[in-house]
């Protein structure tokens, strides 16, 4: 029974990360990771298939190992996010509502700056 429990976790957590993807204030690392999680302890099967997913596995991989985020990742989720968030704080129309949108783009910076920037060289060496 908590084998199945842990399956449905890691494929709710998959679904929100793949909407991350395309929503920039949904977090993708997060849910990706979760699922990863989640997937290991429910279902070896499933962790295997995302491990070895041609578009997924080899960032999971990297975050997992600690080698890092490629710049190019890091630059284009934070041009997407930030942007996001200009045009959401262009049109709601309450002032504080602004000001909280600020906490998760501050917040997905600080976490995406701090974190390993991967070379060119370590992204050529990635196995998969």
């Amino acid at each position: 029974m908590i084998k199945i429990l842990f399956n449905v976790v890691g494929t709710l957590a998959l679904f929100l990360a793949i909407l991350g993807i395309f929503l920039p204030l949904l977090p993708t690392t997060p849910f990706l990771l979760l699922a990863s999680a989640c997937y290991l302890r429910g279902s070896e099967r499933a962790h295997r298939w995302l491990m070895n997913n041609q578009v997924l596995g080899p960032y999971l991989r990297n975050i997992q190992s600690g080698r890092g985020i490629p710049l190019r990742s890091k630059i284009v989720a934070l041009t997407l996010m930030w942007t996001s968030l200009a045009f959401s704080a262009w049109y709601v129309p309450v002032p504080w509502l602004r000001l909280l949108l600020l906490i998760p783009g501050i917040g997905v910076t600080i976490y995406l700056l701090r974190m390993k920037t991967l070379t060119p060289q370590e992204l050529k060496d990635t196995p998969g």
